[in-house]
């Protein structure tokens, strides 16, 4: 009797487990949006990834069988493509649940990039909507077809960069992230060859540049004698444009003086000393006045590292950021360190250090 009464209680638990799971089931079903709104088939987009244009694509709802949330994803694949492994994919609007999705042109780039459309060409990708409810999902019958032209510049930007090559000062040398997309990097160039490389270890991507142009690829940028020198490189994979700026020299700007008070020459690792600098506060009525930042000398003209702010007060007792480094406008006043007290009528070493891997910074030490 124990036995059968045990026996009943599993069979109940069954059917009741068996019931439940067939509900939840039934409650994830999910039909497929029932069309495409737009853009119209063949739509065309020139991207711009440094604009703000958008674009909007929209279709008609679908509708889950309890009534609740369904979540939608846009589907892209290359022309020929069947979705089964989609090249590119987002989520609509609003965390997934609108019957929209808003894509700005960097991410149309993106798309265009994954479906194989190469930089500066025009191709077509197809675009179809997914439906989710839980573990269900369904696909609009109906896919559309956007024409892109992609613009000069990657759509995939690195999250860092290293310079290297037997052109460099040796090693892996860090990049600075300038601005979204922009990298740069003060170094010494000898005769030889340089390339970039996403990891320190080399075991990245790696580009090189061509007549000024960003290539991906195993390549090498070519340094013949005659550049030999210290410059500025800027990589703009935006744009996939490189420019060098030769540094010919950093000078030590004293404010009231409005003149250079010494050089600071290059020492290797992206930093620059100056030694046996002479100081001499200028003598206003009102006190003397030490004021200073730093000017570069370059192929360019001249340009100015400062403060991030307009006005400062002593940098006695200062934290390290009071010392940072910031491009700057050519102000006499505005935009300057003091020196510590100290330094009035005394020599100084001056050194500037403008490495990828920390703040760009300076420091004042008094003979």
């Amino acid at each position: 009797m124990k036995r059968s009464f045990n026996y009943l209680l599993a069979l109940i638990s069954i059917l009741v487990l068996g019931s439940c799971q067939k509900e939840y089931a039934l409650y994830e079903e999910v039909t497929a949006p029932s069309g495409l709104a737009a853009p119209e088939n063949n739509y065309f987009v020139k991207i711009v990834p440094s604009g703000t244009a958008t674009l909007e694509i929209s279709w008609q709802k679908a509708s889950a069988k309890d009534g609740g949330l369904v979540l939608y994803e846009v589907l892209f694949d290359d022309e020929q493509g069947d979705f089964s492994e989609p090249a590119f994919s987002v989520l609509s609007d609003n965390k997934g649940t609108a019957t929209r999705a808003t894509l700005d042109h960097k991410t149309l780039n993106k798309i265009a990039a994954a479906a194989g459309i190469e930089a500066l060409a025009t191709g077509k990708v197809k675009w179809t909507v997914v439906a989710t409810k839980g573990a269900n999902e369904a696909k609009a019958s109906e896919s559309r077809t956007l024409e892109l032209e992609r613009p000069l510049g990657f759509a995939e930007i690195p999250a860092e960069l290293y310079l290297a090559g037997s052109a460099t000062e040796g090693g892996a040398i860090p990049l600075r992230l300038a601005e979204e997309g922009v990298f740069e990097v003060y170094t010494a160039l000898k005769a030889g060859t340089y390339h970039l490389q996403t990891a320190a270890d080399a075991s990245g991507k790696q580009y090189f540049s061509e007549n000024g142009v960003i290539r991906e690829g195993s390549g090498e940028t070519t340094v013949g004698a005659a550049e030999d020198g210290v410059y500025r490189l800027t990589f703009d994979f935006g744009s996939a444009t490189v420019k060098a700026v030769k540094i010919e020299k950093i000078e030590l700007f004293m404010a009231a003086y409005n003149m250079s008070i010494g050089e600071l020459s290059y020492a290797g690792g992206s930093s620059w000393k100056g030694e046996n600098i002479h100081v001499e506060f200028y003598p206003f009525s009102w006190g003397r006045d030490e004021r200073y930042k730093f000017r570069l000398v370059t192929s360019e003209g001249n340009e100015y590292l400062g403060s991030a702010n307009a006005n400062n007060n002593s940098p006695v007792g200062a934290p390290a950021a009071y010392f940072y480094l910031y491009p700057v406008n050519d102000s006499q006043w505005e935009y300057t360190y003091k020196f510590d007290p100290a330094a009035d009528m005394k020599d100084v070493t001056a050194e500037v250090f403008l490495k990828g891997d920390a703040p760009y910074s300076h420091k004042i030490t008094v003979q």
